[in-house]
């Protein structure tokens, strides 16, 4: 029997905010996790000169796999050979190869609670059962080796995330050590989405692979390299399954976009410029943080990275996607429900992407200061 899952509510409200643009209204949209800036100057350039030369077809790009590999070493310190490498088309395609390649239906895959709305949705999607664990603010809202070492049943995997989403909080480097210890232990798979990697403001990332090289692990091109529409991304799968996760990769889904894959191999050399949309991630975290506080919204997860803030609003509303689509309809702020991220006490949660120019989201305070002064008046 196929698995219901739940609607992406985002989606919901970007597909309202969209149309509410037709009309011409201003939307300023911090519902989704993706920059508002396209992909570095070198990577189109790229793209241009294999539009005007080549016809391309299904393709896998040893350059590439290649590059990445340096780029684990250099970055990390870690080894990971190119054939360990599959290229996907984004992270998504990655999460379902490493989830179809590694388990059986019916097994018991462990995640934090809140957590990516697609963990739960996709395991389910294949017929596996999510496991997810509350983690709360005494936690920072992230997965701990206490929490999994208190599940009554071991999880045949384990699903983690730092920078996480939506909250934004790195795990150190002690509890990645931890977490790999426990999951050895309990013969647990490791599967570690890295697509925020690039976008700390502060405390050091760390890859799951400098302690559990026999992790999966999930990357992007979309976030840090600024290309989520292009539709790129990558799976670094253990060395003894990594023929099994190329037969699957070449079966479900054939090949990533080849004209991704030539941009996005520019785009791994594109550092100075994609830097510096970090610091515009920086001073936009900055403004935010000083700003919440004022409109009432004085709990939030610690953002250590990535680019959101996940704010309580359990003081205005016990109903997140009602409030987010009436703060969309009244100011043209587009947010995401809590309830995307955490089925049980995500209604009292919104999530605000910061990933835009620093002047709209000097705007978007500006609009979002009088309309939350009103809820707190009523």
């Amino acid at each position: 029997m196929p698995q219901s899952i739940a609607p992406f509510e985002a989606i919901r409200i970007s597909r309202r905010a969209h149309a509410l643009k037709s009309e011409g209204r201003r939307i300023l949209h911090m519902e989704f996790g993706q920059p508002s800036t396209g992909a570095p100057a070198r990577a189109i350039e790229a793209a241009h000169t294999i539009l005007d030369t080549e016809a391309m077809g299904y393709w896998e790009s040893a350059p590439l796999k290649a590059r990445i590999s340096r780029h684990y070493r250099d970055t990390y310190g870690v080894d990971v050979t190119p054939d360990r490498i599959a290229l996907t088309c984004g992270a998504s395609p990655a999460l379902v190869l490493a989830l179809a390649s590694a388990f059986r239906p019916g097994d018991r895959i462990a995640l934090a609670r809140p957590g990516y709305v697609a963990y739960r949705n996709t395991i389910l999607a294949l017929n596996m059962v999510p496991v997810e664990m509350p983690c709360g603010e005494d936690a920072r809202y992230q997965l701990s080796a206490a929490a999994l070492r208190a599940l009554p049943e071991p999880p045949k995997g384990v699903i983690l995330a730092s920078p996480a989403n939506p909250t934004g909080t790195i795990l150190p480097f002690s509890e990645l050590a931890e977490i790999s210890a426990l999951c050895r232990d309990l013969s647990a798979t490791l599967i570690s989405d890295e697509i925020y990697h690039g976008l700390s403001y502060g405390p050091k990332i760390h890859s799951i692979l400098e302690v559990h090289p026999e992790a999966y692990v999930v990357n992007s091109f979309s976030k840090y390299f600024s290309m989520a529409g292009w539709r790129l991304g990558w799976l670094v799968s253990p060395e003894e399954a990594a023929a099994r996760t190329a037969m699957f990769a070449g079966n479900l889904f054939l090949t990533a976009p080849s004209l991704a894959q030539h941009a996005g191999l520019a785009a791994m050399d594109a550092r100075d410029e994609l830097d510096g949309h970090v610091a515009v991630y920086a001073r936009n975290r900055e403004l935010l943080l000083a700003a919440l506080p004022a409109l009432g919204l004085e709990r939030i997860a610690p953002p250590d990275g990535a680019f959101y803030i996940y704010a309580d609003i359990s003081r205005f509303t016990g109903d997140s996607l009602s409030f987010c689509l009436k703060l969309l309809e009244d100011t043209g702020v587009a947010t995401a429900p809590g309830i995307d991220f955490d089925p049980i006490d995500g209604h009292h949660f919104m999530r605000f992407s910061f990933a835009l120019s620093t002047p709209e989201i000097k705007e978007a305070i500006g609009l979002l200061t009088p309309w939350f002064a009103a809820q707190q008046r009523r």
